[in-house]
């Protein structure tokens, strides 16, 4: 019988009683190392187990013909590769996929797929909710439930691969070649769980993209833009949105405290950008808000002695939303005036607007659990 795995770490464990077994996605090298360890097995099996599980992605033990039988047998009594549960699978009429992923514990989150022609960016979240609650993002209006853990943002990627054939993993002609960190969730606010999350993406024996074809997004928590560059190297991207702190701080709540100076001198900073590596700055086309000539020279202005592009991003309507999108003419316009001044600033397509799939609009209808005023006291004293 294979020992239970103690070592201090991350793990994972599913929380039902239907299965107490501990989950291996999300280990990374050295945790599956001390795995080894633990149960008496010498460390070369951690490296078979990394193969089987990041590389070709089995999702039974049996699968692991590398290990003897026995070894299949009492891995499996112990400890288990489950994905995240599909709680609902959307396919949108432009192709974008659309999945409510259901975690061990009920919470869910919404991870969404946008093919290209030859490509496809798997947009990937880093939270149950968000802390954050900018004014124009459908997912602000849900509370913080918690983070994801390492294991919950790599599986993402995983049932993506499952969904569409991805395994093991292709070293050329495949369909999920993108990561952007830009789902649910301000992911610097999650920061140990994403980097350790990236690193096991990003091994190139493992499930192996490059970080030139990874992307994170933040708010702008300053303090941690440059641990992103170092620890990681992906690419930058920012919500940025106002060209003036008065308008930012309504949409932005966080520019309160990081205000857009502050925001700007970390991005000039962020190691490794250059005009190959250069910083985009997301800006959602708000009407009457942000979308004026003037705001687009301010911009142009702000972003100087930084290697940067502009990504416009029509805004994308949810139930209740307090703003509309600018106009096409109103967009080219402002597009145009940041191409006078020597940056890309392409009009994003809206892709997946008929699921929900769109920029600004995941969320799911996960809480945080609150303790009842009727609670007797023994069941208060759980965590909430």
């Amino acid at each position: 019988m294979v020992a239970r795995f103690l070592w201090k770490t991350c793990i994972e464990k599913t929380v039902t009683m239907a299965d107490e077994r501990t989950n291996l996605i999300g280990l990374d090298r050295d945790e599956l190392i001390h795995l080894a360890a633990s149960i008496g097995e010498k460390p070369f099996r951690a490296k078979q187990l990394w193969h089987w599980i990041y590389h070709r992605g089995v999702t039974d033990f049996d699968a692991m013909t590398t290990l003897s039988k026995p070894l299949r047998t009492a891995l499996s009594q112990s400890f288990s590769l489950a994905r995240p549960a599909v709680a609902r699978d959307e396919r949108s009429n432009d192709g974008t996929s659309k999945w409510l992923l259901r975690f061990a514990d009920g919470n869910e989150a919404e991870t969404v797929f946008i093919p290209e022609e030859d490509r496809g960016a798997l947009c990937v979240s880093s939270q149950v909710g968000c802390t954050l609650t900018c004014s124009f993002c459908h997912t602000g209006t849900q509370r913080l439930v918690r983070d994801l853990t390492a294991g919950e943002i790599v599986g993402q990627l995983m049932t993506a691969r499952d969904s569409y054939g991805e395994w093991p993993s292709p070293p050329g002609d495949r369909l999920l070649t993108n990561i952007v960190v830009m789902g649910m969730g301000e992911p610097l606010f999650n920061f140990d769980n994403v980097v350790k999350a990236l690193r096991i993406i990003m091994d190139p024996e493992g499930i192996a993209i490059s970080k030139r074809r990874i992307t994170l997004s933040t708010s702008g928590v300053v303090p941690m833009i440059k641990k992103v560059g170092e620890q990681l190297g992906v690419k930058l991207a920012v919500s940025l949105h106002a060209a003036t702190d008065d308008v930012r701080d309504v949409l932005v709540p966080l520019n309160k405290k990081y205000p857009i100076r502050e925001l700007l001198d970390a991005c000039r900073a962020y190691p490794g950008a250059d005009n190959a590596r250069r910083i985009t700055f997301e800006y959602v086309m708000l009407k009457g808000v942000n979308d004026s000539p003037a705001d687009a020279r301010a911009l142009a202005r702000l972003v100087s002695g930084i290697p940067a592009k502009f990504n416009l991003i029509p805004f994308n309507a949810w139930p209740g939303a307090p703003y509309e999108c600018s106009s096409v003419a109103t967009m080219n316009r402002f597009a145009a005036i940041l191409n006078e001044a020597g940056y890309s600033a392409p009009i994003r397509v809206p892709r997946g607007r008929d699921i929900m799939a769109a920029c600004g609009q995941l969320r799911s209808d996960s809480q945080r659990q609150r303790r009842s005023r009727t609670t007797p006291q023994v069941a208060a004293a759980s965590p909430a």
